[in-house]
């Protein structure tokens, strides 16, 4: 099975994000349901994994290169 959207059914895609990220429901911290509301838009058809991950590796990057924090986050 492939991961792309055209190789793949919402269902299959929905199956692959829910197993990926493991505990989908956010009973632990809270934070897996922003994970899965990110990935909405592969499951949807409307971008492929690829550039929903590199999208958030951007905004990632771009906000550590600011001047006023240190590599985690913190004044130094």
């Amino acid at each position: 099975m492939g991961y792309l959207i055209s190789e793949t059914t919402r269902e299959e895609r929905e199956k692959i994000v829910a197993e990926s990220l493991g505990n989908i429901d956010a009973n632990c911290d809270g934070c897996m349901a922003g994970l899965a509301e990110m990935y909405q838009d592969y499951i949807e058809g409307r971008k492929e994994l690829r550039q929903i991950n590199m999208e958030f590796r951007a905004g990632y990057v771009k906000a550590d290169n600011r001047p006023d924090r240190g590599g985690c986050g913190y004044k130094r």
